[in-house]
Formats: C-alpha cells, structure tokens, sequence
C-alpha cells in the first residue's frame, strides 16, 4: 500500500492569490514548494484510487481506465472542483464513492457524466476493493464529512482531512484496533489557534496522545501555518507533509 500526497493545502492553497510573503513569492518562483488542494492517491496491487478530486488536471494525469474509482471525504468545492471538467468526457463510468449528502456541489449529482456517484457510505460500513479494506468514519466539520481507514497486508493508514477533532464513536472505533501504522490528519494551524472546521496542532496532538499512531502526517496546511512550519519544530513523530510526499506504511519517508 503507497500513499501519494497529490496536494497538501488549506482551500486558498500556497501561493496564496494576493499574498506577498517570502513564501508565497518562493512558491510562485519555484512550484514544488507550494501546496495544491488538498488531495491524494492510493496505490495497491495494480489498482489506484483517488482520494478527493480538487485538483483541475485530473483529465491529464489519469487517463481513461487508470483509476479504480474516487473516494471523496465531503462536496465542498476545493476537495471536487476537479470533476466538473472530468464528467464531460466519453470515457468509462468511474465510480465515486462518497458522503450521502443531497446537495452535493452544484448540478454535479444531477449531471453526473461519467461519474458514477455511490453516495452509500456511512460511518463503520466498511467494505473491499480487490483486498483492500475501507472502512468511513464520521469527521466534525461543516457539512457531512468521512475519513478513511484503509487496511491492506496488515498494515493499517487513516486518512482523515477537514475536520476538527474526532467524534466519540470514530476515536472508538480506531482505538478499539492496533495502533495506526499511519495517521494522515487535517492541521490547518499552528499552535494556539482553534478553528470551526479544522485541526490546529494542539488538537493534533491531542489526537496523537489518544491514538498512538506509529507515524502522524499532517495534511491540510494552511498560509500561516506553513509559514510557522518554515522556523519552527514539530514534535518527535509528527511531519508535516508536502506535495507529491510518498507514504509508504511500516517505512520511513521517501
């Protein structure tokens, strides 16, 4: 199992439109150290899944019959702004397995296209994909959000952006099994700050204290806290993660 950071960032992304900053400056001149929507790949056996859709080149870098399907964490638009041009084409169905959420991002559930949107999942109601066991689970944001716990040849990776904190019944559920080999988690700000929607990194790391991951990957990041991450330290196994960063479960960073 192989996990591809595709994006790394808050909704306003690094460069941040208007901002001037030393960072945002670098990002522009130097693209690799900007921060793409937030969004990843899953890699197993032959199969490839994509996790959330923000990203507004997906019709150039996954050609028809690559992917296995989409998995989306919730409709807000910088997490499946990718699809509105992917839906238009004649190739294949692609399945898309998301939140049962009515209202969707605009016409993207009454005009599907090539998507074909599975809106069944539901926190616990796990199920396998050629091996791979996928289990939702419930995240605290502003419209209905899932997280992911995947598990393939014993190896055990949550995925769980835009939220902040966990409900009872997912911190349950992950602490009723051994501990995650990695946690890759939403942590839009630095130390201090508590937003509505999003981690900072005192709620990282009071999940961390809970869950005992081997590994914490933070995703998300926003403008002010990459800016943070640049002069200061994070704790001992905790990381911050970077566009096109490759996970691999049970093995250092690469």
């Amino acid at each position: 199992m192989r996990l591809t950071l595709l994006g790394t960032g808050a909704a306003g992304g690094i460069p941040l439109y208007g901002c001037d900053c030393t960072d945002c400056r670098q990002a522009r001149a130097e693209p690799p150290f900007g921060r793409a929507p937030c969004s990843a790949l899953l890699e197993w056996g032959e199969h490839r899944l994509l996790l959330d859709a923000g990203l507004m080149d997906l019709h150039r870098r996954f050609a028809p019959g690559t992917l296995s399907g989409i998995l989306l964490t919730h409709f807000h638009v910088d997490h499946v702004q990718g699809l509105f041009h992917l839906r238009w084409g004649p190739a294949a169905p692609i399945p898309v397995w998301c939140p049962n959420d009515p209202n969707g991002c605009a016409d993207l559930l009454k005009h599907p296209g090539c998507l074909a949107f599975r809106p069944e999942m539901a926190h616990g109601r796990g199920f396998q994909l050629d091996g791979l066991q996928i289990t939702p689970l419930d995240l605290v944001h502003s419209r209905p959000t899932l997280g992911y716990l995947f598990e393939y040849d014993g190896r055990r990776l949550a995925y769980l952006t835009d939220t902040i904190g966990l409900p009872p019944h997912s911190l349950a559920l992950l602490q009723a099994l051994p501990p995650l080999d990695v946690l890759v988690l939403d942590c839009s700000f630095g130390p201090g700050v508590e937003g509505r929607n999003h981690n900072g990194l005192d709620q990282v790391m009071a999940l961390c204290a809970q869950l005992k991951p081997a590994r914490t990957v933070l995703t998300h990041i926003g403008h002010d806290f990459h800016r943070w991450l640049r002069v200061c330290s994070l704790p001992p196994g905790v990381e911050a993660g970077r566009d096109n960063m490759v996970i691999i479960p049970g093995e250092p960073d690469h």
